[in-house]
């Protein structure tokens, strides 16, 4: 079955130009000029990725992206943008978006992309569901969902986010290196990656302030230690 592309971009030409590059591939691309045309698509079709630009007519693509994921907070988003300024990039993380890519891109890269980021969607609704108790937190990586047992709802990680954690689970009451973190979460060590883990590093520490016996401690800049003696790790199937 085709995947099929929520595409939301206000330049026709250029949404022309990667709608048939898409299509090419053997997606499904549903192409929308506005934020709020593309939210009511979204609203009646289901999608498996989203493509949003973020300078839009009608409704922004961070507002657009917000939308989508009070409806759907496991369908990957991917921003693309001609402000290329690191705020901007930031911003886009912080408005839950998987990938923030800055035109012109190459569409290969941009295929590339999408097939990645599908494939990882696809393991989530196939694999075993992994959830760690933290102490009286409960991270379901599997779902991007971390909550205090006692509470009713949840609150939603970013993918790469919820990699993070789950690679300080993994890790915990170790010395860590910030440049390893961020060769294992991102594949590189350059400034903006180190950035962007600053953010979810700042979020994660908001999470994990409903129990005070979790702590998520900095060494001199360049070094992290998860603390949590009180961690385990189960297994589930996933739901479909």
């Amino acid at each position: 079955m085709q995947s099929s592309i929520l595409l939301v971009e206000d330049d026709v030409f250029f949404a022309k130009v990667v709608k048939r590059h898409l299509e090419r591939a053997g997606y499904n691309v549903n192409f929308c000029e506005n934020g709020q045309e593309g939210w009511e698509k979204f609203q009646k079709h289901v999608f498996d990725l989203c493509i949003l630009d973020v300078v839009m007519p009608k409704k922004d693509g961070f507002t657009l992206a917000g939308d989508i994921r009070s409806m759907d907070e496991n369908i990957p988003i991917i921003f693309t943008s001609s402000r290329y300024l690191e705020q901007d990039r930031l911003q886009g993380f912080e408005a839950g978006a998987d990938d923030y890519i800055t035109k012109p891109f190459n569409m290969q890269e941009m295929i590339c992309r999408v097939e990645v980021y599908l494939k990882r969607s696809r393991l989530l609704k196939s694999e075993r569901r992994v959830v760690y108790t933290i102490s009286n937190l409960i991270f379901d990586y599997s779902q991007y969902h971390i909550r205090h047992k006692d509470a009713d709802s949840h609150v939603r990680m970013a993918p790469k986010e919820a990699e993070l954690l789950r690679f300080l689970c993994e890790n915990s009451n170790k010395k860590l290196k910030k440049d390893d973190i961020l060769s294992v979460i991102w594949g590189q060590e350059d400034f903006f990656a180190s950035r962007v883990m600053d953010v979810y590093l700042t979020r994660l520490r908001k999470h994990i302030a409903q129990d005070p016996s979790v702590k998520l401690e900095t060494y001199h800049g360049k070094g992290l230690m998860f603390i949590a003696d009180d961690l385990g790790r189960t297994h589930t199937i996933a739901k479909v």
